[in-house]
């Protein structure tokens, strides 16, 4: 008799996304594109057609530069929502 074989369960590795979520129109169409020699990135969704261009360091990867356009996006919204109310 033999002895019984163990099951090898295998964990999948988590990838990170190749489209983001949009901030204007919430699809997930954002495609972020690294330049390094150029020291830039550029971030835009194709469904609604939004833009973005950033400077972005050696380290920096496709998330921060995701990170980096939701802040520009929703930073400047809330901005101008402060402003109005001060001078109100």
């Amino acid at each position: 008799m033999g002895r019984r074989r163990k099951k090898v369960v295998r964990i999948p590795k988590k990838r990170l996304p190749k489209f983001f979520s949009c901030p204007k129109c919430g699809k997930e169409t954002v495609k972020v594109e690294l330049f390094r020699d150029e020291s830039r990135a550029a971030a835009g969704c194709s469904s609604c057609g939004f833009q973005e261009e950033f400077p972005v360091k050696p380290a920096q990867g496709e998330v921060d530069v995701y990170c980096m356009l939701t802040d520009r996006v929703y930073g400047s919204s809330r901005r101008s929502s402060v402003t109005n109310t001060k001078n109100a």
